[in-house]
């Protein structure tokens, strides 16, 4: 089993364990002897590994709780319910709260378990993509907050993030890309060559039948390489800014405008995924990062908007925003990552190789308007 460590300092605070099967989390669970598992209930019902394993867990005699999880039941209602579980089910300080299921599910659960009697020891199963390349790793737990994403939380680490590309096996293809769109943002971050060969790869699946059972069982090694290797780059950008005073705010590429997306899809019924979102946010970014390069005070390299647009559409990844810039404006104010007037942008400048300009949103509109 492949170990990837998270740092601080030269101290390990969380680690990423990767297994080939479900059945590798056993190894992983032997040194903790009082577990409380809390699973996604959607992912119970519909994914055959998870299935095995809950059934594994009832008979080993531990607590588990299935939830319902939606961006809408992302609220402290149901961090409260995981809170209140916990006390009935006797779980002390020495407990150890296993989240089974997708970034909503991990970041609730761990922020429940960080607030339960201050604070108890939890640890990952992310089932989605998503989850396995981004919301699982790094420590920030959180629920969403009058309408807005994620605004009450706090950065608290796991004892381990266990990743599992065979959980992904059934996970229905609008939920894969949607994952796959956080996959590619990593690698625009930080490349390594991996951003071609995900592109590669994602073409395929986007074009492959229906059957996509089939295409995971035939790829599995290529996927296990780039979760590997897309887990690799954000444990090491955590690792060197772990409270995102810095370098980790790259991380955020496309999401300023993605949480905006979000938040006005929510008031008007549309149906978009945080991965649609952060496809469409990341070609705003890059449009953005050229327009400022015409006017000199930035570089960056030229047809970047245009090449991205390319590759996350030919990825089976919506591009276009179904909101104009002028129509984010509030949403972008009050962004987690604005401050003192201006936000956090991060702007691509070529694959691989991202900034942050803290830019007033009003002048970011007016870029953007007439592109």
């Amino acid at each position: 089993m492949e170990k990837i460590n998270v740092f601080s300092g030269n101290e390990v605070i969380s680690r990423i364990l990767i297994g080939r099967s479900i059945g590798d989390l056993a190894y992983c669970l032997e040194p903790y002897r009082h577990v409380y598992t809390v699973f996604d209930r959607n992912v119970l019902l519909k994914s055959r590994s998870i299935m095995q394993l809950s059934e594994s867990v009832l008979k080993s005699g531990t607590p588990m709780l299935a939830i319902d999880v939606s961006e809408e039941n992302k609220s402290m209602d149901t961090v409260l319910e995981i809170c209140s579980w916990l006390l009935r089910s006797g779980a002390d300080r020495d407990a150890l709260v296993l989240a089974v299921g997708g970034g909503i599910t991990t970041d609730m659960v761990g922020f429940a378990a960080s607030i339960y009697k201050r604070g108890v020891r939890f640890a990952y199963v992310p089932t989605t993509l998503l989850a396995q390349v981004d919301a699982a790793i790094g420590g920030k737990t959180g629920v969403n907050f009058h309408d807005l994403k994620n605004m009450l939380g706090e950065i608290h680490q796991p004892e381990f993030t266990f990743l599992c590309p065979q959980v992904l096996e059934t996970l229905p293809q609008r939920d894969f890309l949607s994952g796959a769109s956080e996959m590619l943002k990593t690698f625009i971050i930080e490349d390594g060559g991996n951003y071609r060969q995900a592109v590669a790869f994602l073409k395929r699946y986007a074009g492959s039948p229906h059957d996509h059972r089939h295409f995971f069982r035939e790829n599995y090694a290529g996927l296990m390489v780039l979760v590997t290797e897309a887990a690799r780059v954000k444990a090491g950008v955590v690792s060197r800014d772990q409270f995102e005073g810095g370098e980790r705010r790259k991380l955020n590429l496309g999401h300023t405008f993605a949480h905006a997306i979000e938040s006005l899809s929510r008031k008007d019924g549309r149906d978009i995924t945080h991965g649609e979102a952060v496809a469409m946010g990341m070609v705003m970014a890059a449009r953005l990062a050229e327009t400022l390069a015409q006017t000199g005070e930035f570089e960056a390299e030229k047809g970047l908007a245009e090449r991205l647009e390319s590759d996350l559409r030919q990825c089976g990844l919506p591009v276009d925003s179904p909101y104009g810039p002028e129509e984010m404006v509030e949403a972008m104010k009050i962004d987690k990552k604005a401050e003192n007037g201006k936000v956090h942008f991060v702007l691509p400048k070529a694959v691989g190789e991202v900034v942050i300009a803290d830019l007033d949103v009003e002048r970011v509109v007016n870029l953007l308007k007439d592109y």
